[in-house]
């Protein structure tokens, strides 16, 4: 009795698999990559899904090098604590799951045990139980999902007290604002922001015009409410980056990727070294009152030092000793 060819492994079967399109990394999951609808089921790639891929893997670059430099850091002083990455507003977990494909799954397998974990924090109940079903089946196990607002996070006890990478990729108005917050109370080395519809700024900005506009020329700047909108939105990274760099972090801020892929296009990257900048503190100060936004300081940017002065000890939020208190 002849046996027929298993069509799973004949030659005639292979060859209908198709091709990973050329946009896509080497070692990616295509499974992965057709549950998150960006892969049709031919495995191809639509105009949309290829702009939002070429977005997350531009932060990819931006995240995996920092991770490796930890885990470097570690397997040399034999360190096995593993690595802890807390994503804010996580949606559909593109990022996420695309960097757990990239660097926690290839670096398992490389070494022989779980290097750390990838926590996606999300509002929609909906989108946290299907991010866990697609985890779980594609045997992603470390990651883990929670039904959390970013300031609700904040406080919860089932998240690490120390984490080293925060991301937030469109976090809407002040969610960066309070991922920036989780960063800092739990001591997070890395940092990788992509702001989003910044309005806080913009609404203090309208409240005050007729004020600031006889106190300040500078207050034509927002006078029409297409530029209050745009002002808002600089002034609130500006006070973002001052107030990261007040707290002894180094940052960078560049696009993320061309502009005609995306208009939300300011990626925010730090790195903790513990150096204060006095300097920051003193320009963070400045700026807030040139706007009128003084009320801002105490819900959006606390445990500055005074402007004239060191950083206390009280303000660290628990960070470790900077290596120079005194910054700039």
């Amino acid at each position: 009795m002849k046996h027929k060819p298993n069509k799973q492994t004949s030659p005639a079967a292979l060859s209908n698999v198709p091709a990973l399109p050329p946009e896509v990394r080497a070692g990616q999951s295509m499974a992965l990559l057709q549950r998150l609808h960006i892969l049709t089921r031919e495995g191809k790639l639509n105009q949309d899904s290829r702009r939002k891929l070429k977005q997350v893997y531009h932060l990819v670059g931006f995240i995996d090098k920092p991770l490796q430099a930890v885990l470097d850091e570690r397997q040399a002083a034999g360190n096995t604590t593993p690595i802890t990455l807390v994503d804010h507003g996580a949606g559909k977990s593109y990022l996420g799951f695309i960097l757990y494909d990239l660097f926690f799954r290839p670096q398992q397998q490389s070494l022989g045990h779980a290097v750390g974990e990838v926590i996606g924090i999300e509002t929609r109940a909906d989108l946290v139980t299907s991010a866990e079903t697609l985890a779980r089946e594609l045997g992603f196990e470390g990651m883990r999902f929670f039904n959390l607002s970013v300031q609700q996070a904040l406080h919860d006890e089932r998240l690490p007290a120390q984490v080293d990478m925060v991301t937030a990729l469109h976090a809407c108005d002040t969610a960066t604002d309070d991922a920036i917050a989780f960063a800092l109370a739990h001591r997070a080395s890395h940092l990788a922001l992509v702001p989003c519809c910044q309005a806080e700024v913009a609404a203090s900005l309208r409240q005050h015009k007729a004020l600031d506009l006889a106190r300040t020329p500078l207050a034509e700047l927002w006078r029409h409410p297409l530029h209050t909108r745009e002002i808002g939105s600089q002034v609130t990274n500006v006070l973002r980056c001052l107030y990261l760099e007040a707290m002894g972090y180094q940052v960078t801020v560049t696009e993320l990727v061309g502009w005609e892929h995306s208009l939300k296009n300011e990626l925010i990257v730090a790195r903790y070294t513990g150096q204060r900048k006095r300097s920051a503190a003193q320009r963070l100060h400045a700026l807030l009152a040139e706007f009128g936004l003084q009320g801002l300081e105490s819900v959006r940017y606390p445990g500055l030092s005074s402007p004239d002065g060191p950083p206390s000890p009280s303000d660290r939020h628990g960070l470790p000793a900077p290596c120079d208190p005194a910054g700039e």
